[in-house]
């Protein structure tokens, strides 16, 4: 590819993944009160999940395929995307296995924080190898139009979602980051951001903590 790649929603999404990840840690890591409390049906742990959700299947479904395709004759490239499909088989699990101790009144308290440690471990390890690896990876194999299709495919899988999944991204970002991201939207889309998203997003009670 001759243009360089900008990577800034990607990068913004991982850091506030990694941002969520640091959160629940915080609140599993609390002695004062039960974390399942907190972190049940909390609405920061749901639009983690959503945000997550998301992200992974547009790349599963729209950019590691293309990717694959591109590197069938380059066994040591291919295997960096089968790595990304594999290192996103082992998160949804460990998702499910939160949830699943979240609902446990008996024995879910004493799994939840090696299970959200293990989360982060996996995630957290998954979005940097993603970032050192695949990320040069498909600014050198991808053309700009196959990169299009993939943030269209993002786009349209967040939706309805997007009210909220743009300022969860943009939480604590710094002002390069949000300034970059709002270049990118319509003039009509920034102004909903300004006026009604963000707000919107700054007055929930993420994780159930506020007094």
């Amino acid at each position: 590819m001759g243009d360089k790649v900008d990577f800034t929603l990607m990068y913004a999404t991982h850091n506030a993944l990694r941002r969520d990840l640091e959160d629940i840690a915080r609140i599993t890591a609390r002695t004062d009160d039960d974390p399942r409390r907190i972190l049940a049906g909390a609405a920061g742990w749901e639009l983690f999940k959503r945000a997550l959700h998301i992200h992974h299947t547009s790349e599963d479904e729209a950019l590691w395929p293309m990717l694959s395709a591109a590197l069938a004759d380059r066994p040591d490239d291919l295997a960096v995307v089968e790595a990304m499909e594999a290192e996103h088989a082992a998160i949804d699990p460990l998702i499910d296995a939160v949830d699943a101790a979240l609902a446990d009144r008996d024995s879910g308290p004493a799994r939840l924080g090696d299970l959200t440690d293990a989360l982060a471990t996996k995630l957290v390890g998954h979005v940097k190898h993603e970032e050192d690896a695949a990320l040069p990876l498909i600014e050198r194999t991808l053309t700009l139009e196959q990169l299009q299709n993939f943030g269209s495919v993002h786009a349209a899988k967040a939706g309805p979602d997007g009210p909220r999944i743009t300022p969860w991204m943009l939480d604590r970002a710094d002002e390069k980051v949000v300034a970059s991201t709002m270049a990118l939207l319509p003039p009509p889309v920034r102004a909903a951001y300004e006026n009604e998203w963000q707000p919107a997003y700054a007055a929930l009670d993420r994780w159930n903590d506020r007094r």
